[in-house]
């Protein structure tokens, strides 16, 4: 859209959902998701429509056309990495499309490049092959046990539209978006020193902030929801943007999430540092303190979400299991502190009657504990 200086795109698609969700996405002339104003506008448009019908149209020929958006994409992503330590490193890499947008991308940019790289699930399937088409566990299960087979170095999972990335080690341990976020924003502010701040929503990891203090960068905290962060990088000068699921935008590109862009720069991170995606996270434990997440979905009667809500945010109520409630933030939902072992945060669906519980602790196990005992409690509530 910014190379032909289009007003704006519509995508249909599922995103991240079974096929039976497709809806529209529109997308405005910055190459990412409109701004409530614009949505405003194209509402007030629709009603319109649907008060006086459709306008009547004077004949045109070629009203509608097809265009090769392909070969402009990848000739700009061609540009982001260092292909000379990518062929170096001599990695082998895994693509994961999941049936959706982002298949072929990947494997043709390392074709092109002399890098060697494989597909799954590349074929195109309306019905993504019966499986969800989100890159976390366990829709990932085939992408884990091909990077094992073909001892392949890592593998990156997209979801429907290409827009959230997941990742698998070459152990089959499965990276999470988390933990690609740290490792993105720890190698473009400090291995490569670009500029610029970063954005992240409420129920992201904490190790950004850590990452971010070292290198001198402010954090922006948003409400979940990547047009929040779209927002930030059209206001400022923000390098990395990300949201907990998996969407991650950097000012290199576009304010907009790209899966492809984010697998190049991993890629790229192992390169440099001739290390897997593993020992990378594992590297930043060892240098941040370890941050463990979680996070658990509650399908709940109506009425129960606020329920919730108001109980957690009670300063009456004052400790969880273990620890002291040491503070409290409400920027989306309720996010309570635990002394020094980490946090907890519940926020309610905006569309269902459900209730997100999202938990980051120093260890695993008291990341399970915490998400169970405020589980527990909404179901007494």
């Amino acid at each position: 859209m910014r190379t032909r200086a289009a007003a704006g795109g519509i995508q249909i698609t599922a995103s991240h959902n079974p096929y039976r969700w497709n809806g529209i996405k529109f997308k405005a002339s910055y190459g990412s998701s409109a701004s409530p104003a614009i949505v405003a506008q194209i509402e007030q448009e629709l009603e319109k429509v649907l008060r006086e019908g459709v306008p009547a149209l004077p004949p045109r020929k070629e009203l509608i056309r097809s265009l090769d958006v392909r070969t402009p994409y990848l000739e700009t992503l061609a540009g982001l990495v260092d292909w000379d330590r990518l062929r170096a490193a001599k990695f082998r890499f895994l693509a994961d499309p999941m049936h959706g947008a982002g298949r072929g991308l990947l494997c043709e940019l390392f074709r092109r490049q002399g890098i060697e790289g494989a597909e799954i699930r590349g074929n195109r399937d309306p019905l993504f092959g019966r499986v969800n088409p989100e890159p976390i566990e366990p829709h990932i299960e085939a992408l884990r046990h091909s990077v094992r087979e073909g001892k392949f170095d890592a593998g990156f999972a997209f979801d429907g539209d290409a827009d959230r990335i997941g990742a698998v080690d070459r152990d089959g341990t499965f990276i999470t978006p988390h933990q690609i976020f740290s490792i993105l924003l720890w190698h473009l502010a400090g291995t490569r020193n670009i500029s610029g701040d970063v954005a992240k929503t409420f129920s992201t990891t904490k190790m950004i902030d850590k990452i971010a203090a070292k290198f001198g960068r402010k954090v922006l905290e948003t409400p979940v929801g990547f047009k929040y962060i779209c927002d930030r990088m059209l206001e400022g000068d923000i390098l990395l943007g990300g949201e907990e699921s998996g969407g991650i935008g950097t000012k290199l590109h576009l304010p907009e999430r790209d899966a492809t862009v984010s697998a190049l720069l991993l890629a790229e991170v192992m390169a440099w540092h001739g290390k897997r995606l593993g020992e990378l996270v594992a590297d930043l434990h060892r240098e941040f303190g370890e941050h463990h997440y979680g996070r658990v979905d509650l399908e709940l009667k109506r009425g129960q979400k606020e329920k919730a809500l108001r109980h957690f945010a009670n300063g009456n109520f004052k400790r969880l299991l273990d620890w002291p409630i040491t503070r409290r933030e409400d920027l989306d939902g309720v996010k309570i502190y635990l002394g020094d072992a980490g946090w907890v945060m519940v926020r309610a669906s905006g569309t269902e009657n459900m209730l997100r519980v999202y938990a980051e602790t120093t260890r695993a196990e008291t990341t399970r504990r915490v998400l169970e005992e405020v589980a527990a409690t909404v179901k007494k509530i």
